[in-house]
């Protein structure tokens, strides 16, 4: 079994969560503006349903 030969530093551990939050953040927000666009109406980049076309079907 692989074994890593010396202790990780607590700098290199702490640059890379610090990578992943910040990844994880920008991904967070890019979700809030996004929905935040669809409740309002303004979206056109994002296609999805409406319920017009439900109306119709009925």
């Amino acid at each position: 079994m692989a074994v890593p030969k010396k202790k990780t530093s607590k700098q290199k551990r702490d640059q890379r969560r610090a990578t992943w939050k910040r990844t994880a953040a920008l991904q967070a927000q890019k979700a809030m503006s996004l929905g935040k666009s669809v409740l309002t109406g303004r979206s056109t980049s994002f296609v999805y349903p409406t319920d017009d076309e439900d109306d119709d079907e009925e």
